[in-house]
């Protein structure tokens, strides 16, 4: 166990932001996190938060996944004092961060959100980890799943995962997964890409376009300046930035505002 104090952190905020799908309470003031493999409890009151593994874990693995290493309120410090809209809303979810998360499941996680809501992304993801991914056991000696390989799923029919209620959907991720695994898709490759690039090869994909290329970048290549564009945030364009979001204004880290954007409209009106 592993105490610390962080500002502008907040795990339940984390969790219903819409990035993250193998985020859990467990408890009023407890998480599980799944990610890369690895399980983690987080429990937090106030900005004292307790993870559930050691030191050396920590440093290694989840102060870079949580961007824990990132002054948040940079961010928030620069927003234009006269934008009382995008002035209430990173107030309102500014315990957000754009966490580090796999390139891979990412790719599956957006492809299942489309026409999609949150609790239903989290019950197809869950379902297919349980039935295609490993078992392993966390330190209270209970299972959980990592998530499947482009392998495990690359086999498959196309309409396979509709028994993990994927609907038409099931296409579009075992279609990718034989895309990675034949080769046409090199995932690593696109990692080291920058924005524009990247975008433009993961629209390649059969099923992704604009707005999940985008939540890709955002949340699986952690670039900063996507700016993905779903109903909420249309809603919220065309309300409060009829003009356009002064997106130069706030180059590099546009899609971080994105973000309390989307929270304030999704869980704060």
């Amino acid at each position: 166990m592993v105490k610390q104090r962080i500002e502008n952190f907040s795990i339940a905020q984390i969790c219903d932001s819409g990035e993250c799908f193998r985020m859990t309470p467990i408890g009023e003031t407890t998480y599980s996190v799944i990610a890369s493999g690895r399980y983690l409890e987080v429990e937090q009151h106030g900005m004292d938060c307790v993870f559930s593994c050691d030191e050396a874990e920590l440093e290694e693995f989840w102060k870079g996944y949580f961007d824990l290493d990132i002054d948040y309120m940079s961010y928030i410090e620069k927003i234009n004092p006269n934008d009382t809209y995008l002035v209430n809303a990173a107030e309102y979810g500014s315990g957000i961060r754009i966490l580090r998360q796999d390139l891979w499941e990412m790719i599956v996680s957006f492809l299942i959100s489309q026409q999609n809501n949150i609790v239903r992304i989290r019950r197809c993801i869950q379902n297919i980890c349980e039935q295609y991914g490993e078992q392993r056991v966390n330190f209270r000696g209970e299972a959980y799943y990592t998530f499947p390989t482009p392998e495990a799923l690359a086999g498959l029919t196309e309409d396979a995962l509709k028994e993990c209620n994927l609907g038409y959907r099931s296409k579009y991720v075992v279609r990718t997964a034989r895309s990675v695994v034949a080769g046409e898709v090199d995932l690593a490759a696109i990692e080291k890409m920058p924005y524009k690039e990247a975008k433009e090869e993961l629209l390649k994909l059969f099923g992704i376009g604009e707005k999940v290329a985008d939540c890709i970048c955002l949340f699986g290549l952690h670039h900063l300046q996507a700016f993905p564009i779903d109903t909420h945030i249309r809603q919220a364009l065309d309300a409060h930035y009829k003009r356009g979001f002064p997106r130069r204004r706030y180059k590099g880290y546009e899609g971080v505002l994105q973000q309390y954007i989307f929270y304030w409209e999704l869980c704060g009106r």
